[in-house]
C-alpha cells in the first residue's frame, strides 16, 4: 500500500471517529446489492415525485421516512463493535420495523383521516414504535447530542405540571403525545421532514452528481488559479474552495475533510502552524453553511418557517456571508504577512484560463440554479433541472463525461448522503411537536426577555449562548430547527424583524461547530493537521470573528439583510464594512503593517466594529481610528527597518 492509499485510509478512519455519518457498513454479497438497490429506489422515488408531482403530505413524508429508517438501520450498526461487512439480525429486524411503521400510515391512511384526533390501541403501539425508531436512527447517524435534546423535550411534555415558574404547563397524556407526534403534520411529519422529502433530498442528490463530474477538483483548481500564488496562497485556496464546496455541502465536518485533506498539508508545508492551518479550514468550511444559495439546506427550512420566498432568505444572507469570508480571508492574509510566508510557485499552479476551458462547463448547473431561482421557479423544480443539467453538461467534454454506472452510483450515494438529514429532520420534528403542543417557544422567549429585564443587548447575548449550546454537535438543518424554535422567538418578542431573528439564531447555531468545547469542525481540522484540538478551536473562533459580530449588527441594523435598504446604502455598507473587517482581522491576528501592541489591537477592534456597524457617525469615527493606527504602524515599521 503506497503513501497516498495510507493517507486515504487514515482520513476514512478519522472521519468515522468525528463524523458518525461516515461510519457506515461496507456490505458485500446479496446484502450489499440489496442495500444498494434500496438506496437507488429511494432516489428514484424522490426524482419521480419531483418530476410528476408530490404525493399527499403524509404519504410523501411516510415513504421518505420509511426508506430513510430502513437504510439507516441496515447501514449503521447498533454497536460499534459489530461487523462492518455483514448484517446483524437485530439491525435487519429494526429496518423492517422502520419501513413498517410509516407504511402503517399509508395503508390505513383513509381510516386515520376519518378518525383524526382519536388514537386506537394499535395506533398507539405503532406510533410509539415509530417515535423510538426515529430516536434510535438519530442516535446512530447524528449522535447523542440531538437525541438528548429530543428526550429532554419529551420529558418536558410529560413533566409540565412539575416544572417551576412560567415554563410550567398542564402536561400531556401518552396517547395525545403519540397522536400529535406520529399522526399529524405538527410532529415527526412536520415542516422539517417536509423540506427533507422535497427540496433538500434533491439538492443533496445534485451534489452527488456534481461530485461524479469532478466538481470538487474543479473548485480546488479554480481556487489555486485565483489565489495560490498570493501571500499565504494555500490558506486562501482553503478559504475559496471551502466557500465553493459549501454551496453544495450540508456538513461542516465533511467540508473540512473534503477540502482540508488537500489544503491543510499545503498550509503546513508553507509554514503555517498545525493549529492555525486546521483552524483556517474549519472556519472556511463552517462558513459554507452560511453561504447562499443552499446554506446547508437551512435556507429552505427558513423560508418555510417564516413564510417568505426562498429567494428572500438567500438575498438576505449575501452580505453577512461575504463579510464572514472577508474576515477569514483577511485573517489568513495578515497571518501570512506576519510570518513572512509566500505563495506557491506559478509553475505549480493551474492557469485559470486552462481550468475554465477544460472543465468550466461544469459550472453551468450552478449558474442555472441562481438564474432559475431569480426567475421564480420553485426550489424543487430548480434542483431537478440542476440534476439533469449536471449530467448533460458532463457530456460536453470527454474528460468530464460520466457513464451510466456513474449515474446509478450517484443515485445510491445521494440517498446515502441524505440519511443524516432524514434522521435529523424527523428527530427535530419531535422537538417542534413538543413546542407546538405545550407552547414552550413563547414561554421560553418570555422567560428569557424577563430575565434580561427587557434589555435587547442582554437578550441577544442570552439567545447567542442558547444557540451555541443547542447547536453543539447537531447537523445544520436540525440545528436551525432547534434554534429557531427555542431561541428566535425571544427576539421576535422584542420586535426584531422575523427574518433577522431567525438569521441571528441560525448564525450562532452554525458557529457552534468551531466554538470550543465541542467544535466538531475544528476538531476535524486538528485531526488532519495533527495539532492541538482546543487551540485549533480557539484559533478558528478568532478567524471567524465576523460570525460573532455580524449577527448583532444586522439585528440593530436590518439593512444589512436588505430589509428596507436603498441601493446607495447597500454599496456604502459593503465598502465601510469591508474596511471594518480589515480592522477586526488585524486586531485578532495582532498585525496590520507590523506587530501590534495590546492597545493597538483594542483600538483596531473598536474601529473595525464601528465601521461594520451601519451609520455615518460610526463610520467616520471608525475610519479615523483605523487610519491613525495604520499611519502609526507604518512609522513604527520604518523605524524598525532603520534600526536594523
Amino acid at each position: 500500500m503506497d503513501h497516498k492509499e495510507n493517507e486515504v485510509v487514515d482520513i476514512q478512519e478519522f472521519m468515522s471517529k468525528v463524523d458518525k455519518e461516515s461510519d457506515f457498513r461496507k456490505l458485500k454479497g446479496f446484502a450489499g446489492r440489496f442495500v444498494w438497490a434500496l438506496a437507488i429506489a429511494f432516489s428514484v422515488f424522490q426524482v419521480y415525485t419531483a418530476a410528476f408531482g408530490v404525493l399527499d403530505a403524509m404519504i410523501q413524508r411516510s415513504i421518505h421516512l420509511g426508506f430513510g429508517l430502513a437504510l439507516i438501520f441496515l447501514l449503521y450498526p447498533t454497536r460499534k463493535s459489530w461487523s462492518r461487512d455483514r448484517l446483524h439480525w437485530f439491525d435487519v429486524f429494526l429496518a423492517i420495523l422502520g419501513a413498517a411503521a410509516p407504511a402503517y400510515i399509508i395503508i390505513f391512511y383513509k381510516d386515520l383521516v376519518l378518525r383524526a384526533g382519536t388514537v386506537t390501541t394499535l395506533d398507539m403501539i405503532v406510533g410509539a414504535i415509530g417515535i423510538l425508531l426515529v430516536l434510535e436512527a438519530a442516535r446512530r447517524i447524528v449522535g447523542w447530542p440531538m437525541v438528548i435534546v429530543a428526550l429532554v423535550f419529551l420529558a418536558y411534555a410529560f413533566l409540565g405540571p412539575y416544572v417551576p415558574g412560567d415554563l410550567a404547563h398542564r402536561g400531556v397524556t401518552v396517547s395525545k403525545l403519540v397522536g400529535h407526534m406520529f399522526y399529524t403534520t405538527e410532529g415527526i411529519f412536520g415542516i422539517p421532514l417536509m423540506v427533507s422529502s422535497t427540496f433538500i433530498f434533491l439538492f443533496i442528490l445534485f451534489g452527488a452528481f456534481l461530485e461524479k463530474t469532478g466538481m470538487g477538483q474543479l473548485f480546488i483548481d479554480l481556487a489555486n488559479a485565483v489565489a495560490g500564488w498570493a501571500v499565504g496562497g494555500p490558506a486562501k485556496v482553503a478559504v475559496l474552495s471551502s466557500a465553493l464546496m459549501g454551496t453544495i455541502s450540508g456538513s461542516s465536518v465533511a467540508n473540512v475533510v473534503g477540502t482540508g485533506s488537500f489544503t491543510i498539508p499545503m498550509m503546513k508545508k508553507l509554514g503555517y502552524k498545525p493549529e492555525f492551518a486546521g483552524a483556517v479550514e474549519a472556519a472556511a468550511s463552517t462558513g459554507g453553511q452560511l453561504m447562499p444559495p443552499i446554506m446547508g439546506a437551512a435556507a429552505f427550512l427558513m423560508a418555510e418557517f417564516i413564510g417568505v420566498p426562498y429567494l428572500r432568505v438567500v438575498t438576505a444572507a449575501i452580505i453577512p456571508a461575504v463579510l464572514y469570508y472577508m474576515g477569514v480571508w483577511i485573517s489568513v492574509d495578515l497571518e501570512a504577512r506576519k510570518l513572512g510566508l509566500k505563495g506557491m510557485k506559478r509553475e505549480d499552479i493551474p492557469k485559470f484560463k486552462d481550468v475554465i476551458i477544460e472543465r468550466g462547463h461544469l459550472l453551468i448547473p450552478l449558474i442555472a440554479i441562481i438564474w432559475l431561482l431569480v426567475s421564480g421557479y420553485t426550489p424543487m423544480r430548480v434542483a431537478l433541472i440542476a440534476i439533469i443539467l449536471s449530467v448533460v453538461c458532463s457530456f460536453l467534454r470527454k474528460n468530464t463525461r460520466i457513464s451510466f454506472k456513474d449515474i446509478v452510483n450517484a443515485l445510491e450515494q445521494g440517498a446515502r448522503s441524505a440519511l443524516s438529514i432524514v434522521a435529523a429532520t424527523a428527530c427535530a420534528g419531535i422537538i417542534v411537536g413538543v413546542v407546538t403542543l405545550t407552547g414552550l417557544g413563547l414561554k421560553f422567549a418570555t422567560t428569557m426577555v424577563e430575565f434580561a429585564n427587557g434589555n435587547l443587548l442582554l437578550t441577544l447575548i442570552f439567545v447567542m449562548f442558547a444557540s451555541l449550546i443547542l447547536g453543539m454537535g447537531v447537523p445544520t438543518t436540525a440545528n436551525y430547527v432547534i434554534t429557531s424554535t427555542i431561541a428566535a422567538p425571544a427576539l421576535i418578542l422584542m420586535k426584531i424583524p422575523t427574518l433577522a431573528a431567525h438569521m441571528f439564531a441560525f448564525y450562532f447555531g452554525i458557529v457552534a461547530d468551531i466554538t470550543p468545547p465541542v467544535a466538531l469542525a475544528a476538531y476535524a481540522g486538528s485531526g488532519i493537521a495533527k495539532g492541538n484540538p482546543m487551540q485549533t478551536g480557539i484559533n478558528a473562533t478568532k478567524i471567524a470573528i465576523a460570525a460573532f459580530l455580524v449577527p448583532y449588527i444586522f439585528v440593530y441594523n436590518p439593512q444589512m439583510l436588505l430589509i428596507d435598504a436603498k441601493p446607495f446604502e447597500i454599496i456604502w455598507m459593503i465598502i465601510t464594512a469591508s474596511i471594518g473587517m480589515y480592522g477586526v482581522g488585524a486586531s485578532m491576528i495582532g498585525y496590520m503593517v507590523t506587530d501590534a501592541s495590546m492597545i493597538e489591537r483594542v483600538l483596531m477592534f473598536v474601529g473595525g466594529v464601528l465601521l461594520v456597524t451601519p451609520g455615518i457617525e460610526t463610520d467616520l469615527i471608525g475610519f479615523i481610528i483605523l487610519a491613525v493606527i495604520f499611519i502609526y504602524q507604518r512609522r513604527k515599521k520604518s523605524l524598525k527597518v532603520k534600526m536594523a
